[in-house]
């Protein structure tokens, strides 16, 4: 972890001389949301909810989601531009170097301009929870803290077999996108106003379900039945990291330098 952090730090101070850029960038990412945000307010605005859901329960929803994306982004953006260090050969040299491919990979690039989009998230966070009577205790807090911390994991994970897909393509394939920008849009909603094979997929095979609306109907009392499984249920997005670096160790095996 000390390499990671290295790393960390080299490439901030990398970033931070190009300062107008810098904060440019940050400012486009903080709007971006916001403008989908805009759209979700109208939309509420026009019909009310959607399928019993008020304005701020989905926007509380939203800021977890795009938290945990933002995050993930800033920090573990390595893997997502992995099929260019792939095909310029460059991950023959990580495998020289006695450090996990891991820490390299997602060490050789951070995306701190997504600190705009994390302040924007953070913001309407906030502005949901002052508009919501939740009654507070230490576990819906500590469940609301896990609820990011889970997106974090499964949205890591996501990254990590988009990457693996690498050493067999190559290139990066666009599939990929569907469950990275996909899966975010689609968790910005609680879960229940998909179709149900779709909540099922992305409870059980991509845990989304588990980093907000599961978890969620916890904090907001909305529990019809065991509650500790609820509370609890974000651990599971955050176990899904785990199988995602086994398959990652596989692809490392199977890997054939593109001779660049």
């Amino acid at each position: 972890m000390r390499l990671y952090f290295k790393y960390l730090k080299i490439l901030l101070k990398a970033q931070m001389q190009y300062r107008i850029s810098f904060w440019l960038l940050t400012l486009g990412q903080f709007f971006v949301p916001l403008s989908i945000f805009v759209s979700l307010y109208f939309l509420f605005e026009r019909f009310g909810n959607i399928k019993g859901w008020s304005f701020f329960e989905v926007a509380l929803c939203f800021s977890v989601a795009n938290m945990a994306f933002a995050i993930t982004e800033c920090f573990a953006r390595g893997f997502d531009a992995f099929s260019r260090m792939v095909s310029a050969g460059e991950f023959d040299r990580v495998l020289v170097r006695p450090r996990s491919t891991v820490i390299q990979v997602m060490g050789s690039r951070f995306e701190f301009t997504r600190v705009g989009r994390l302040l924007q998230s953070i913001g309407v966070l906030i502005w949901a929870l002052m508009n919501l009577p939740i009654d507070w205790n230490a576990a819906k807090a500590i469940t609301l803290v896990l609820m990011v911390v889970s997106g974090v994991f499964i949205f890591t994970g996501i990254f990590v077999l988009a990457a693996t897909l690498c050493f067999w393509t190559i290139q990066g394939i666009e599939v990929a996108n569907i469950f990275t920008d996909g899966g975010r849009e689609m968790s910005q909603y609680p879960l229940d106003i998909y179709k149900k094979w779709i909540a099922r997929f992305f409870t059980f095979v991509i845990p989304f379900g588990c980093m907000n609306y599961y978890p969620l109907m916890y904090v907001l009392d909305r529990v019809e039945g065991n509650e500790i499984l609820y509370m609890l249920s974000p651990l599971c997005g955050i176990l899904f990291v785990f199988p995602c670096f086994l398959v990652w160790r596989i692809g490392v095996r199977h890997y054939r330098s593109t001779g660049s």
